[in-house]
């Protein structure tokens, strides 16, 4: 069996947890509310920039010119139509320049994207590839479940972000990340991969009840 297909058999319940997550549903149901999908909406702006510098950090890191290829047309779709879309967003949900503008992380963001950073800094290309095959397969995971069941939310904040999870648009990157990391003689390696593989599902989980709770700081 191949490393990610025992990695998500042996964390097939904390995968099923984070891509049922009460907010992923309610979302693909029309059914979420404005203010939590607002919450969810800034924090991933916010977050967007520690996933930009991990991504360049593996482009550093990779080590072939297909690898560095793949992660430039991530990147790219990233920078390119990323931040027009996160505004358009805001405005159809009511959120002001200054609200999208001095927004700041969370405890689970922060945490996150410092997870992310310190691994691609500290960490080999393995390493980063396996958190963004847990964060992008987890997004494909429930985009291609609403697909199939013909989930058509009518708020369309909700309906674009639906599209842009699904295997037209992710496939062929998770695709790509899953065929390189099973393609490795990870060796001793194994415990690491498994530890970073679990900690970033772990993340992913956290960050769906960060923005359904609305979660602050402790002393704002």
């Amino acid at each position: 069996m191949s490393l990610t297909q025992d990695l998500r058999d042996k964390y097939v319940d904390l995968w099923e947890k984070v891509v049922t997550h009460p907010f992923i549903m309610e979302m693909g149901d029309g059914t979420l509310s404005i203010e939590r999908s607002t919450n969810y909406f800034l924090q991933d702006y916010v977050f967007v920039k520690d996933l930009v510098m991990a991504t360049a950090v593996a482009m550093a890191k990779a080590p072939d010119f297909e690898a560095t290829d793949e992660l430039n047309r991530f990147l790219t779709g990233i920078l390119n139509p990323e931040d027009d879309l996160f505004v358009r967003f805001f405005k159809e949900l009511g959120a002001s320049e200054e609200q999208y503008s001095s927004a700041s992380a969370s405890p689970t963001t922060q945490a996150l994207g410092d997870f992310m950073v310190r691994t691609s800094m500290a960490g080999r290309f393995e390493d980063i590839i396996t958190i963004l095959y847990v964060t992008e397969g987890t997004y494909l995971d429930w985009g291609t479940r609403f697909l199939n069941a013909g989930k058509n939310p009518a708020n369309p904040v909700y309906r674009e972000w639906l599209d842009l999870h699904t295997p037209a648009v992710l496939g062929g990157l998770v695709d790509w990340m899953g065929n390189y990391l099973d393609g490795l003689d990870i060796g001793d390696r194994q415990p690491e991969i498994d530890r970073i593989f679990r900690t970033a599902l772990r993340y992913e989980y956290q960050f769906w009840e960060s923005a359904f709770n609305d979660e602050q700081w402790f002393d704002v």
